[in-house]
């Protein structure tokens, strides 16, 4: 296993996972609103979600379900009707000074929203296919799981701390509002870039 492409696989991990996207956006709007503690379940069921992602496509399946003539758009359109529906919650949920009146996403929203991003299939196919890191296929897919799930827990968390940091500006019911539906925007434009 070269060091160098280790540190490639770790770069490119951090790139594809960490740049602007629905699950990214998402969780930064989720932390701002609801708080960290009550985001946390969002960010593992996005992890959980991603994962699977990453498994099927080192397994070869990725190119499959969306290439069936049924399937990927249903996936697609599952997907956006879940993110249309998290932006709504993000976007009308109370200032964090009303209390823990609205739900936060759950786990398996999360988990949801990993499966369904547009971005992550594509992310997760350059990964598994992209770089070489053990001679053997499933010692390869498992040292490439295991680095992406350090990654991608720095990334969300680093996202989640970012959306959180607003919370104390999201005590004031204006600033609360007004931010709300700007991530819950760019939110929605994320999602329309995946889906083009």
């Amino acid at each position: 296993m070269p060091a160098e492409s280790v540190a490639a696989f770790v770069i490119a991990a951090f790139a594809l996972t960490g740049s602007p996207g629905p699950a990214t956006l998402g969780l930064s709007a989720t932390g701002a609103a609801f708080g960290l503690r009550r985001s946390l379940a969002l960010m593992t069921g996005i992890i959980v979600g991603v994962l699977i992602v990453f498994a099927a496509a080192a397994a070869g399946l990725t190119g499959l379900i969306l290439a069936q003539p049924l399937l990927g758009p249903i996936v697609k359109a599952l997907s956006a009707a879940y993110m249309l529906w998290l932006a709504w919650s993000i976007a009308s949920a109370p200032p964090l000074s009303a209390g823990p009146s609205a739900d936060a996403p759950s786990f398996w929203g999360g988990m949801f929203l990993g499966l369904g991003n547009p971005k992550a299939y594509a992310a997760m196919a350059a990964l598994s296919s992209g770089f070489v890191l053990a001679g053997a296929a499933t010692a390869d897919a498992l040292l490439k799981g295991a680095i992406l799930l350090g990654v991608m827990i720095v990334v969300d968390l680093a996202w989640l701390l970012a959306g959180s940091a607003l919370a104390r500006v999201m005590r004031n019911p204006t600033w609360s509002r007004a931010i709300n539906i700007a991530f819950a925007l760019a939110l929605l434009a994320s999602v329309a870039a995946g889906l083009m």
